[in-house]
């Protein structure tokens, strides 16, 4: 099967996930609403198109989703620049790239319920930015442009409706803003047949689309001196299948963003009117409606009017008790769609309408496999299951192009007689192993790397194993594409994973970062762990130049899957400074695998499987510690207590009933983890026994708080507020000039004295959620960061003299910054930890 028909068969499994979707959700009692292949055949007839367009995932208007999808019945899609990678996460450590996997999941499971599609650019989100030119800098404008102008070029929207403004108008944050001034210039690039030749050399054509729309927000907010035609429509309603208001609909979707903290949205059910207002930003202006003059019927097509007419016949006819009877009728608009020369609009409807007949046919196809992974070169044994309802349907053949199917035969499939076989196939030696297909190659900070532009936009990979199952129905040949699913919990459980390919042994590093300082050597440890049996061969550590590994390789023999052995390197570093990769490499009869295994488990979402390389960034530096011991009170998840043992501390984790002064007074300093306030609901009930603890000579060190979910907003021994707007509280530009406040001070040169250097290096930001205001009698700030053009925040990092001890309060993102291997976010923790050891002055003193 081709590229664009099989874009056409993934297309129909989305229909039928729809589909699926919908025959879950409870009626209401009193509700009698249409059937769902009813409500399919309305959107069959529909030709509207509609792309909504933000920054990240859980910037989309999810109520809007639902009202053009499943009450108008329009194609409906939301293009997210962004994967939300540089996001916060509430329920777990995953941080990037893997928050960045959660999060695309989020958005799939969200438009499983509000009918939308999903598409994406290649843009990476680095993090609060707080303008749209800082933005379109880091993510390489023309790159994300071509996107942008790509999805349109293959979606073909009508309307194209923005979710925040453009300038004048602000949406808060300069990716929002960034957004809306890519959707207009797309807007008038998509159409331009000399813009992005390549794509057009690829089989795409421009599209000009009628306008584009701002979906305000209340009371007109972000506006900013914005002006422009608007127009208001009401998008509440009802579902016709279901009977449950778009509003309610709209927050389950919305409550899938359970990563952002979201997951209350779920149970809100929510009734009656909602107007929005739409801002003309580009295009022919609209008075009553966001689809004024679009021609919403099949006359738009070419030859296309009386399929128009057919659909109206079918619908007119149906009958949801005996849908089969509408099949010969759908067969012949089948046969006069396939005359039509192939658009993607006209492909989508020959997906949608293969769906449609399939449902009328209660054809259902099952394919099943008795494990989730495989291993290239092992047999696939697969289960199949076909059943129909009503009318006999000849089954002809199952497809692979990635392995040759032994097992099946053509045979009659009647209804209430379902049809069983098992199928074998041996998977390819080359068959590439299961990774997002935006992290196969390295990029940039700003965008992913993606070779294959036919990708490029797509939410996820395609099937590791796709299969097409042949039928012939009436003289007519349907084909249902579709992949194995693993039997077991998750399927269960209504997250059904997909089928992954595997090496058969993984690594993994003991440490995200290996800290040495110059001319050391120190114990790297690398685990392999087998997926089959008798795994055996060779393992290497890769090391940067000027380094040194011993031994050169070890060898492995593993005799069961499970079977997991620990090998341990002697690295040694340079003589001087120096910074790269260590890298582990097994080798199995002659064939090299370099793979760690990240899971990304979340309950409410199927388990997604990471295969990056088994490496981690090692650097060697210059660094000095006082003190050895170090509680930890982990808060929402970071890895800042393994980057402390790598400088040589000893970490012990804490818990909320540890807070006494009795259980911590064997600690050199205390440091709680990134929103400890905002995790720990009996925190500020315990701050009484830390305090203790400072004034009998303990350090504390604290880092950030978001200042809207705190427990309580006492924080420290003397008062200090993080409230105020956010955008106020956080220096974005990791490059961003910093003065010292306090040159002399301890933090800033015990045991470490800091210079510029120790400020180079970092990522994606300063910090944030700085104290806006602070006891100045007590607290002393240390450091002050600004973004350019703005005054300097002072609030970075506060040290308070307390009794005998110190604490520190700091806004400083070293939770991002450590794993990194940023040097100078080192000798600067070590410097805050410190601070017992040394005789840091007074606020106030010198």
């Amino acid at each position: 099967m081709d590229f664009l028909a099989r874009v056409g068969a993934c297309l129909a499994l989305g229909w039928a996930t729809a589909a699926l979707a919908v025959d879950h959700v409870d009626r209401p009692a009193a509700f009698a609403g249409i059937s769902p292949i009813a409500q399919e055949l309305r959107a069959l007839r529909e030709t509207g198109t509609v792309l909504h367009l933000g920054a990240h995932p859980d910037d989309e208007n999810t109520q809007l989703i639902t009202f053009l999808s499943r009450g108008r019945g329009y194609r409906t899609g939301y293009l997210s620049l962004t994967r939300g990678d540089g996001g916060q996460n509430e329920l777990g450590k995953d941080f990037g790239e893997k928050l960045g996997v959660a999060r695309t999941q989020e958005l799939l499971a969200a438009r499983k319920m509000d009918g939308g599609r999903q598409f994406f650019t290649r843009a990476i989100d680095f993090g609060f930015s707080k303008s749209p030119e800082e933005t379109l800098k880091f993510w390489n404008r023309d790159e994300v442009l071509a996107d942008v102008v790509r999805v349109i070029r293959q979606f073909r929207p009508d309307v194209i409706v923005t979710r925040f403004p453009v300038p004048p108008g602000s949406g808060g944050h300069g990716h929002h803003t960034a957004s809306a001034i890519l959707a207009v210039e797309a807007f008038k690039r998509a159409a331009d047949p000399l813009a992005y030749p390549a794509q057009i050399a690829e089989g795409l054509q421009p599209w000009q689309a009628k306008r584009v729309l701002w979906n305000e927000f209340g009371q007109g907010r972000g506006a900013n001196g914005l002006a422009g035609a608007s127009v208001k429509m009401d998008i509440g309603g009802i579902d016709p299948v279901t009977g449950e208001s778009f509003g309610t609909i709209a927050n389950r979707s919305r409550g899938m963003h359970k990563t952002q903290g979201l997951g209350g949205f779920s149970s809100r059910n929510d009734s009656g009117p909602n107007v929005q207002s739409f801002m003309l930003l580009a295009g022919e202006p609209a008075t009553t409606d966001i689809m004024d003059g679009v021609d919403l019927t099949w006359a738009r097509i070419p030859r296309g009017a009386d399929i128009g007419k057919l659909i109206e016949e079918v619908m007119a006819k149906f009958d949801a008790a005996q849908p089969s009877r509408s099949v010969p009728q759908l067969l012949t608009i089948r046969a006069k769609l396939a005359e039509l020369p192939a658009d993607p609009l006209v492909t989508d409807k020959r997906a949608q309408l293969d769906h449609i007949i399939g449902e009328c046919l209660g054809l259902r196809v099952e394919t099943s496999v008795d494990r989730p992974e495989i291993v290239p070169g092992e047999k696939l044994r697969l289960h199949v299951s076909i059943s129909v309802s009503d009318i006999p349907v000849l089954f002809l053949a199952v497809r692979s192009h990635r392995l040759k199917l032994v097992g099946s035969k053509a045979a009659t499939v009647f209804p209430g007689k379902p049809l069983a076989f098992d199928l074998t196939g041996l998977l390819p030696l080359d068959t590439p192993l299961t990774q997002p297909y935006w992290l196969r190659e390295e990029g940039s900070a700003g965008i992913f790397r993606v070779s294959d532009p036919r990708m490029i936009g797509r939410p996820e990979s395609f099937p590791a194993v796709p299969l097409d199952y042949v039928f012939e129905v009436a003289g007519q040949t349907l084909v249902v594409a579709t992949e194995p699913s693993p039997t077991g919990e998750a399927a269960t459980r209504g997250n059904r994973r997909r089928l992954d390919v595997i090496p058969p042994v993984s690594m993994a590093f003991a440490t995200e970062v290996a800290i040495m300082k110059p001319s050391s050597t120190r114990t790297v440890s690398v685990d392999v762990s087998a997926a089959r049996s008798v795994a055996a061969g060779t393992l290497r550590l890769f090391v940067p130049d000027g380094w040194k590994a011993v031994p050169a390789e070890q060898s492995f023999h593993l005799a069961q899957p499970g079977d997991k052995a620990r090998f341990e390197f002697q690295v040694s570093a340079p003589a001087t400074a120096s910074a790269g990769s260590l890298k582990a490499v097994a080798t199995i009869e002659g064939k090299e695998y370099s793979n760690q295994r990240e899971e990304v488990r979340y309950a409410h979402l199927p388990l997604q499987l990471l295969q990056p390389a088994a490496q981690i960034r090692a650097v060697c530096f210059d660094f000095n510690l006082a003190g050895q011991r170090i509680g930890y009170l982990p808060g929402a998840g970071d890895a800042v207590a393994e980057c402390l043992e790598q400088m040589g501390y000893a970490v012990t984790m804490l818990r909320e009933e540890d807070l006494t002064a009795e259980k911590l007074k064997t600690f050199d300093a205390v440091v709680l983890g990134v929103r400890s306030f905002n995790e720990h609901p009996n925190l500020s009930a315990n701050l009484a026994g830390l305090m203790t603890y400072v004034e009998q000579g303990g350090t504390v060190v604290v880092q950030y708080n978001r200042p809207d979910r705190l427990k309580d907003k006492i924080l420290g021994p003397y008062p200090f507020s993080i409230q105020g707007p956010a955008p106020d509280l956080r220096v974005t530009d990791e490059n961003s000039p910093f003065t010292f406040l306090a040159p002399e001070h301890p933090a800033l040169t015990t045991p470490n004295r800091l210079g510029p250097a120790d400020f180079d290096g970092w990522i994606q930001e300063r910090g944030a959620y700085f104290p806006s205001s602070w006891d100045e009698t007590h607290y002393v700030p240390i450091i002050a960061f600004n973004d350019p053009g703005e005054s300097p925040l002072k609030g970075s990092v506060l040290v308070a003299r307390h009794g005998q001890g110190y604490y520190v309060y700091t806004g400083l993102a070293f939770f991002r910054q450590l794993p990194a291997g940023v040097p100078g976010a080192y000798r600067f923790f070590a410097n805050l930890v410190s601070l017992g050891k040394s005789n840091a002055p007074v606020a106030g003193k010198p």
